[in-house]
């Protein structure tokens, strides 16, 4: 992967080139690809590593990858639109597209209806919800769907003792498993990866969201330029199918409607105005209340 120094030295050297030579010379497009790598780094960069190479070769242009450690650093670099092409995952895909004017291109791979859950210690006296009122919860990362999102629609009404947040799946179970949470909201396919590294039979399923999401997806960012758009997504529809899988996503689909998570993002807005305050009271502010 090119630094940025290192592309401008690329580039500069060209320009240089082209002046001592009196030729033209052609300084190729740059691109970046947004992805959340949940701490996994170099990991999470390797399964984006042909396709990049593939979209390099397509477009004749120089693209770099850029990881993200969770949506809300992923959220910062698309509400700023520094990144030409994001694999988003659900909460982050409505979010760049309501409010960063991403543009949806396919679908990814994953779970076609994920759902929401609440986990608990396997001997916590928590029955329902409400048994929640005046406990800490540990909630994911603003602009995840099923960590933020949907548990803070799920839990409206509650008084919290306070929020705690994890940076990513295994740190929101990590909180739970040592006591500083009573619990805490993770997607159901997040739980199924990572209750193996906890003693078995730790942790059991509160609450599971009535409401259901689609996929993350894969935008496009609303300043690359229109025919660039339509190179790129007949690029990505004619890669071969190993560079397709390990880049997870659909090349023959459409991205799903993100017009429910859309709206479920706009009711939770006003909510968590107070969401850090101790405690945390999951519900609108009154007009006049103090």
């Amino acid at each position: 992967m090119l630094s940025r120094r290192r592309l401008l030295y690329l580039q500069l050297g060209l320009l240089l080139s082209a002046a001592c030579s009196g030729q033209d010379v052609y300084i190729p497009d740059k691109f970046s690809i947004g992805v959340v790598s949940y701490g996994e780094g170099a990991r999470s960069l390797d399964q984006y590593t042909r396709f990049k190479e593939y979209l390099e070769g397509q477009l004749k242009s120089i693209i770099e990858l850029e990881p993200a450690l969770n949506e809300v650093k992923a959220l910062e670099q698309i509400q700023r639109r520094l990144w030409s092409l994001v694999f988003a995952p659900p909460g982050l895909a409505a979010l760049a597209i309501a409010d960063a004017q991403y543009i949806p291109l396919f679908a990814m791979e994953g779970a076609v209806n994920l759902r929401s859950l609440l986990v608990v210690l396997n001997d916590s006296p928590y029955e329902q919800l409400g048994d929640l009122n005046g406990e800490v919860v540990a909630l994911g990362q603003r602009g995840s769907a099923t960590g933020y999102y949907l548990p803070i629609y799920d839990l409206y009404g509650l008084t919290l003792k306070e929020v705690v947040f994890g940076s990513t799946p295994q740190a929101i179970l990590d909180l739970v498993d040592r006591g500083q949470a009573a619990a805490g909201a993770l997607s159901k396919e997040e739980f199924e990866q990572q209750k193996s590294k906890f003693d078995a039979q730790r942790f059991r399923i509160l609450h599971t969201s009535a409401q259901t999401i689609p996929p993350g997806a894969v935008l496009i960012g609303p300043d690359v330029d229109r025919n660039r758009q339509v190179e790129i997504e007949r690029a990505m529809q004619a890669a071969p199918p190993a560079i397709i899988s390990e880049a997870g996503y659909i090349a023959n689909s459409s991205a799903a409607n993100y017009d429910f998570l859309i709206e479920v993002v706009k009711r939770v807005q006003p909510i968590v105005t107070r969401i850090r305050q101790q405690p945390a009271p999951l519900y609108e502010e009154k007009e006049g209340q103090v």
